[in-house]
């Protein structure tokens, strides 16, 4: 095996023999039970310090891509491939999304999760000290000007980009959901029960990381639909009012939605409506069941363990559905 060494990159040594038998590993070029060569002949070979190449190999073992046999050197460990998955937080619909991944990968395939909470310093923190040391990487990323730079650095071939399409290109690898026309397209179906209720209320609250097109396709949808509307961007502004219909993107605002209703004993579905944003495990437990629009996230995890275990290309969206339940 031969490793391609740049002596005036910034990349430490060590990390770069990690990184090469990574690539190797990914490319196929190596393979489970591989010798590697021995420290002696890489540091002969390369002009190299034991401890650079001891530290590398080290590395390598403790991620358990290689095994050390007594006497005999370093071998590939086995066929398992180490895939990173960056999410932004961890809500109750990624929790779908992240088990819908991992459960449609095989065995040999290690899933690393981490969050970056929209801090860009989290986000670069975590990319650019993951660089060669997975075999793909799965990534959902958000609105900062300096993410294009980040994720540029990054093989098109090993990198998916998931849930908002923003700063893509046409070479990209993803798996997205669309928060504008799809999102209108789908409020299409709830018409009618829209039209029970005096006013509609899109609830975006300014804490939210909510792509802001949502707000703009909702606009155009009632004036399309003849239909009275308002948006609140203050939580503080959230009060209800009989015969008044609410969307939210937000789950805290569904918990105050809820707790009003108790409070001024309105019934949800007759005296007032209640449309939330993204599905869960529980919307369809709680009260009656909430009614929501979202895309299918366990789809999202579906597609994107396809792009981790085959070579093609993905590029797709996921459709945005509405789920009519007894809140509206």
């Amino acid at each position: 095996m031969n490793f391609d060494l740049n002596i005036d990159s910034e990349v430490p040594r060590y990390q770069q023999l990690v990184n090469a038998v990574n690539d190797a590993l990914a490319n196929n070029t190596l393979s489970s039970g591989d010798a590697l060569p021995s420290v002696n002949a890489i540091c002969n070979d390369y002009k190299l310090s034991r401890d650079t190449v001891f530290k590398a190999y080290t590395i390598l073992k403790e991620n358990g891509v290689v095994e050390s046999v007594p006497n005999k050197g370093y071998y590939v460990a086995n066929d398992t491939r180490k895939v990173l998955l960056v999410l932004d937080t961890f809500k109750a619909y990624k929790e779908v999304l992240y088990h819908s991944f991992v459960n449609n990968l095989p065995k040999k395939v290690i899933v690393d999760v981490q969050f970056h909470h929209y801090n860009i310093n989290n986000f670069k923190t975590i990319l650019n000290n993951s660089k060669g040391k997975y075999f793909k990487y799965v990534v959902m990323t958000f609105d900062h000007k300096e993410v294009p730079n980040v994720i540029a650095d990054f093989d098109n071939d090993k990198l998916l980009l998931i849930d908002w399409n923003i700063y893509s290109n046409s070479s990209n690898n993803y798996v997205f959901q669309d928060f504008g026309k799809a999102f209108s397209e789908a409020l299409k179906e709830a018409v009618v029960p829209f039209k029970k209720y005096k006013k509609l209320v899109f609830v975006y609250p300014t804490f939210t990381k909510h792509p802001s097109e949502s707000v703009t396709y909702f606009k155009q949808f009632c004036e399309i639909n003849k239909l009275k509307f308002k948006i609140i961007t203050e939580p503080s502004d959230f009060n209800i009012v009989k015969g008044e219909a609410y969307i939210s993107v937000s789950d805290r605002i569904l918990g105050t939605f809820l707790e009003q209703c108790k409070a001024k004993n309105f019934e949800p579905g007759t005296d007032v409506g209640f449309l939330s944003y993204n599905e869960t495990p529980m919307k369809k437990f709680i009260y009656k069941g909430i009614s929501v629009v979202s895309t299918d996230f366990k789809e999202i995890g579906i597609k994107a363990a396809e792009f981790i275990n085959q070579e093609n290309t993905v590029q797709t969206y996921i459709p945005t559905k509405l789920i009519l339940r007894e809140s509206l």
